[in-house]
């Protein structure tokens, strides 16, 4: 008989199956090498494909590995939401449990769960890394043709990162988010030297919530409906500059993704700032069970 695992599929960021981010779990993946996990992400051929191993640290309830297409990744946002979820679902924790703590690669990602009856679970990650931001290291000026969109209506570009790295492009209002022609060659030649590879293009909306898209053809992501390590950097951008102005305290954001892809999603990130740093950034959202079955084992 051919090995198989078991894996589940599920849609993160969103409380509706067919929305969000779609996401696969392959669990009992102790047995397979990267090689074998990597294969099995591309057979999936979704934004990233999560595998499920027992943990290394005593402190941690599971290890995960997080593989896109393409390559491996130390940390993502929907995988960890979506296998929180997932895990909370199956049971694998005892009822009181608030929450589970995830082992990456980037360290230690803990997860609140909550589940209202008749619900959704919803699960919100806090960052293992703080927030960081650094200047453009490649040619600003060619952003635009990449994004095929006016140079005047973006109004900031810049480098964030708590765990993964993106180039954060704020642009004027949400319409511009609309008329985005990504080149994704172009992008790769652009961004071959920089310390972001992935572009997150985000717009103020009209009741204070937040427009965003994210493109990352360097992962085999060509556009991703939902990016909750996007999503933190981002935040924890906006937290830095709180920071910058003397501020403190409790800070949320309202992310909307994947609107222009038909796969609307919906992050609520958030961030604290205490003693002069800042001190958490989180995101969460909810997350869907949508189908399960078993996948042969590559050889």
């Amino acid at each position: 008989m051919t090995a198989t695992l078991p894996f589940h599929t599920l849609d993160v960021f969103t409380d509706t199956a067919f929305a969000g981010n779609p996401l696969a779990v392959v669990l009992e993946a102790d047995g397979l090498n990267s090689a074998q996990m990597q294969q099995l992400a591309r057979e999936f051929n979704l934004s990233e494909t999560v595998f499920v191993l027992k943990g290394t640290r005593t402190d941690a309830d599971v290890r995960v590995r997080i593989f896109t297409p393409a390559t491996e990744l130390p940390f993502a946002g929907h995988p960890t939401v979506g296998t929180a979820c997932l895990l909370a679902d199956l049971g694998w924790l005892p009822p009181e449990a608030t929450g589970i703590v995830l082992e990456e690669n980037v360290g230690l990602v803990p997860v609140r769960l909550v589940r209202e009856d008749g619900q959704a679970w919803f699960g919100e990650l806090t960052t293992a890394k703080s927030p960081e931001t650094r200047d453009t290291d490649f040619d600003v000026g060619a952003l635009p043709a990449v994004l095929g969109i006016d140079a005047a209506a973006i109004t900031s570009v810049r480098l964030a990162s708590c765990g993964n790295p993106f180039v954060v492009v704020t642009v004027r209002q949400p319409e511009v988010l609309q008329g985005i022609d990504f080149d994704a060659t172009a992008a790769r030649r652009l961004l071959a030297n920089s310390w972001g590879h992935a572009i997150y293009i985000v717009a103020k909306g009209y009741e204070g919530e937040w427009r965003t898209r994210m493109f990352a053809p360097d992962l085999g992501v060509t556009e991703d409906p939902a990016t909750g390590s996007a999503a933190v950097a981002f935040a924890g951008a906006l937290a830095l500059d709180a920071l910058a102005r003397g501020e403190h305290g409790e800070f949320a954001w309202t992310l909307h993704q994947g609107v222009e892809m038909g796969r609307p999603s919906l992050l609520q990130a958030s961030a604290s700032i205490a003693e002069g740093k800042v001190v958490a950034v989180r995101v969460g959202g909810h997350a869907v069970r949508v189908s399960e079955g078993r996948i042969r084992i590559p050889q």
